[in-house]
């Protein structure tokens, strides 16, 4: 069975992985908001830097892009990738996935997600809202 895995950051343009079809459409009830610090890859422990995360926003969406992965090598070789890569976001949802803005029903279901919640106990590098000015001084 293939593996679907959804970019909405860098992970659009770059995925790092070996993957068999790219499909270009969005998701549901989230928004993209740079509330993640990240010290390994954007910043430092000392001076974190920001990158992308999902939060809930019910009638949002976000656009980005759905890898298939088809065979399963393939399928280890990406979540190995992918959990050092994304090892400072601390959930995985799996969500449906749309092409096309007016369907009601999803053109793939269970699309793996990684996301950085809003939990600081869960989520030690959560920087949480600012204004742009600050986001982008960061």
């Amino acid at each position: 069975m293939a593996m679907w895995v959804f970019g909405y950051g860098s992970l659009i343009w770059k995925a790092g992985f070996h993957f068999d079809d790219r499909l270009v459409g969005f998701i549901k009830d989230y928004r993209r908001v740079f509330y993640q610090g990240s010290t390994d890859h954007r910043g430092t422990p000392e001076y974190p830097g920001r990158t992308v995360t999902l939060e809930p926003a019910e009638g949002e969406v976000c656009w980005g892009v759905a890898y298939k992965i088809i065979r399963k090598e393939d399928q280890e070789a990406a979540l190995e990738h992918l959990e050092v890569r994304e090892k400072q976001y601390d959930m995985k949802a799996y969500l449906d996935f749309f092409t096309e803005p007016t369907a009601t029903t999803p053109a793939i279901s269970n699309v793996l997600v990684y996301i950085a919640s809003a939990d600081k106990k869960l989520n030690k590098n959560y920087l949480g809202p600012a204004s742009f000015e600050e986001i982008a001084e960061m």
